[in-house]
């Protein structure tokens, strides 16, 4: 039996929230069942908080800004033996993640991220995806690992991913994790997600200057030294 014939494992998600309260009813009437939903609020002022937790989703308050502030709060409120990561801005369906839980769950990879393929216009702007291109090649160069996107979709084992030892709290969280999996010799595949319009304006690559100040978080990740040897996942050796 294959893995995608099986019942989907259950995980937590992880949904760093900025000004989504558009968005959320969306997001989590498209969580997994049985899958709790973790909406990461990072300062909120539209009242996202209370929308989520109307609906069912446990909410983590994070002061400190930054999209990598708001993920490893998430992280360590997660519980599960699996962690997603999702936007929170509708431009990702969290549905998509039950299979690809399943595949991490099967052992076919240790980290798995979803790959964006764009639906229709405007749902990845020209600045971001150039932005997004330049980084996958520098990342090849960096670790070997010939990836396409790096998006923030994306699952690994909880435990795991705690020995990363991740340290990036803004934009180059998701960089780095990629960065320390391929170090310390993980499995890091990807598989084609939809991409949506967003609903609302990016934070973070919604312009030129946000996308740039994202690039400059991430080369800094890039130019940091191999760290030591860290644990991999039980079966962890890149392919």
């Amino acid at each position: 039996m294959t893995s995608s014939a099986c019942a989907p494992p259950r995980a937590d998600l992880v949904l760093p929230c900025l000004d989504e309260a558009q968005a959320l009813p969306w997001v989590l009437a498209r969580v997994p069942a049985g899958w709790r939903a973790i909406v990461v609020d990072n300062g909120s002022t539209d009242g996202s908080a209370e929308i989520a937790r109307s609906l069912g989703a446990t909410v983590v308050h994070e002061s400190r800004r930054g999209f990598g502030a708001a993920c490893h709060a998430g992280l360590l409120a997660a519980h599960a033996d699996l962690v997603c990561f999702c936007d929170c801005d509708a431009s990702m369906d969290p549905g998509l993640l039950a299979p690809m839980a399943a595949r991490v769950a099967a052992g076919e990879a240790d980290l798995l991220l979803g790959r964006r393929r764009p639906q229709g216009r405007g749902a990845w702007p020209a600045h971001a995806r150039a932005g997004n291109l330049a980084l996958a090649r520098m990342l090849r160069r960096r670790t070997g690992l010939r990836l396409h996107d790096l998006g923030p979709m994306r699952v690994a084992r909880r435990e795991a991913l705690l020995g990363l030892e991740l340290t990036d709290r803004r934009s180059g969280y998701p960089l780095q994790m990629v960065v320390r999996a391929a170090d310390a010799g993980w499995r890091v595949a990807e598989t084609d997600v939809p991409y949506l319009p967003r609903s609302g304006k990016s934070k973070v690559t919604g312009t030129w200057r946000g996308t740039w100040h994202a690039v400059r978080d991430m080369r800094k990740v890039l130019a940091e030294p191999p760290p030591g040897v860290r644990s991999a996942p039980t079966g962890g050796v890149r392919a």
